[in-house]
């Protein structure tokens, strides 16, 4: 994992403590695609079950999420998919 997907999964596991987290990078499959770096990270894939989005919508996870990694968004980071449930589900 490099730099950039492991300050995802820090600054995530700090945030909300998740029950699972998986964080992947996707930036080779956007190789020559407008917003991919030529040393990868730039687009990811977020995966993360959390208590703290139990009856969230999905737009209220994505935003908290976004507010999390708002650094990485405005940086190095062209392209994130959430993909947020709470614990319960």
């Amino acid at each position: 994992m490099g730099d950039v997907a492991v300050r995802i999964e820090a600054k995530l596991q700090n945030a909300f403590t998740p029950s699972m987290l998986t964080v992947t990078d996707d930036s080779h499959l956007h190789a020559g695609h407008a917003g991919a770096r030529p040393g990868g990270e730039s687009h990811f894939t977020v995966d993360i079950a959390a208590s703290r989005f139990d009856g969230l919508s999905r737009v209220a996870c994505h935003r908290l999420i976004n507010e999390v990694l708002a650094d990485e968004l405005a940086g190095e980071v062209h392209a994130l998919v959430i993909r947020a449930r709470g614990s319960r589900e």
